[in-house]
């Protein structure tokens, strides 16, 4: 097992920042549902694993949370609230004072992200001291041994960056014509991925080892994948992907442009996360399992085509300029209305729940 002392140069990236209909904030409501389905799992594992006589001295009270990567608002302080929530109960339960208690919250993500918006939306009742930690999570971000525990929900699947070997077009991994890897693709291609996703995982976890506390507590909440395909995730680049190539045949945009572009993003299976954190040997699985959450109402064809610009804009910006985003996602939102089986992939949803223990 490796440490990654250094910061890494690179920054996942973010979502549309501000509070426009295409921003993380005009599209983080359907998540509401999954922080609370999640919630009793937090309560669980802070009530069964954390061992606040071990944490924190009689002499220090300060709590440290940190909350990693890809900001939404509200979703984000009502997860915050949960785990502070259920600190003070595992503080009562063991017959501790909570008033002695102080809870200190980093809220971490890119910086290019809107921390404006984070900061002006801070509830006014807030039970924590808050502070903003600009930089990627794929690197160092904290002292050593400064935090008590660490939430990352949604953000670890996205890539440091898009795996060289599929946008080279003298590598057998190539992937032209696509923007991800489909059902049908070239094992290469997939492989590519899992790659990339397994070099990020280990620097992730080893600069978690060293800025967590001896016990300390980490929950990460990603989407995952049977057997390596997550059919809602693949075909939804699809229709982005085909709308680029449409472009490029109309001579809007270059075909070459295409082929040298990939979204950044992996969804592990369960298997392959579980073994990851195994290799890095710096924590213990204190619970690991898969959720199936099934939607009981698919989002319109517009609805989805604002979540997908909001996700993807400053991917495809800088690539082939921002003049042509509107123009693409009016085309993705026609293909969506097109679609006969955009419902059947995107009926449920899958994520992976794993509370992490820094082995002492």
């Amino acid at each position: 097992m490796g440490s990654e002392e250094k910061s890494a140069a690179f920054e996942t990236v973010p979502i549309e920042g501000g509070e426009g209909p295409c921003s993380c904030t005009g599209n983080s409501s359907y998540q509401d549902s999954e922080v609370e389905r999640t919630k009793s799992m937090i309560n669980e594992g802070i009530a069964n694993k954390l061992d606040i006589h071990q944490l924190l001295s009689p002499s220090s009270r300060k709590f440290n949370i940190a909350e990693l990567g890809r900001l939404r608002r509200p979703t984000t302080f009502t997860a915050v609230e949960n785990i502070i929530e259920s600190v003070k109960l595992k503080y009562k339960s063991d017959e501790l004072d909570t008033n002695l208690l102080e809870f200190q919250v980093f809220f971490n993500d890119s910086t290019t992200n809107d921390f404006n918006t984070l900061f002006n939306s801070l509830p006014l009742e807030k039970q924590y001291y808050a502070a903003g930690v600009p930089g990627s999570f794929h690197g160092r971000l904290f002292p050593t041994a400064s935090l008590h525990f660490i939430h990352c929900s949604y953000a670890l699947e996205w890539l440091s960056q898009v795996p060289k070997e599929v946008v080279d077009k003298d590598s057998p991994s190539w992937n032209k014509g696509k923007i991800y890897y489909s059902m049908d693709a070239p094992n290469a291609i997939l492989d590519a991925y899992r790659s990339q996703f397994a070099k990020d995982v280990e620097v992730f976890l080893s600069a978690r080892a060293i800025e967590l506390v001896p016990g300390g507590l980490m929950a990460i909440f990603l989407p995952s994948s049977s057997a390596g395909f997550s059919r809602g995730l693949i075909s939804l680049c699809e229709f982005v992907g085909s709308a680029l190539m449409d472009m490029a045949h109309l001579g809007l945009i270059s075909e070459e442009r295409v082929d040298g572009f990939n979204i950044p993003i992996h969804n592990p299976t369960l298997e392959e996360f579980e073994s990851l954190i195994g290799s890095n040997g710096y924590f213990s699985i204190e619970k690991l399992e898969t959720i199936t959450i099934p939607r009981t109402l698919i989002p319109t064809p517009e609805a989805i085509s604002m979540r997908l610009k909001a996700g993807f804009e400053r991917l495809i910006g800088p690539h082939f300029g921002y003049e042509i985003i509107d123009q693409l996602f009016d085309r993705v939102k026609q293909k969506l209305a097109e679609s006969r089986s955009l419902s059947d992939s995107l009926s449920r949803k899958r994520a992976i729940f794993v509370l992490l223990k820094r082995i002492y």
